[in-house]
């Protein structure tokens, strides 16, 4: 029953993804730790497990088919995000969990505020 659990935060997290373009991390790292007990740390490492292959693949097969990626942008983005994702994470891991919410929470709050106030 838990792996129907994980699979519908999944399909939330992918719906959202695709129509918002937004990192499932904004869904999926709140949901692992209020609805699993994940820990901040084990919650940000699942995320970024759960969304390399299909948020990668598919959400932007589909945005590819309307015209709408740019392969310069895509590409040596994608080389920043690799390499910035494992310094990232190597960051991440050397804070405390309680350090990692709160970083974490201010930069929703402060990425949310920059939305609606502009």
């Amino acid at each position: 029953m838990i792996y129907l659990g994980y699979s519908i935060l999944g399909a939330l997290v992918g719906v959202l993804s695709g129509i918002l373009g937004i990192g499932g991390g904004i869904v999926i790292i709140p949901g692992l730790i209020a609805l699993f007990g994940l820990t901040q740390h084990q919650a940000q490492g699942t995320s970024v497990a759960m969304m390399v292959p299909p948020i990668g693949l598919l959400a932007a097969y589909k945005y590819y088919q309307s015209g709408n990626v740019v392969f310069p942008i895509a590409i040596f983005g994608a080389i920043g995000f690799f390499l910035g994702g494992y310094f990232g994470a190597d960051i991440a891991n050397r804070f405390s969990d309680a350090t990692l919410r709160q970083v974490f929470g201010t930069f929703l709050i402060a990425i949310g505020l920059k939305m609606v106030l502009s």
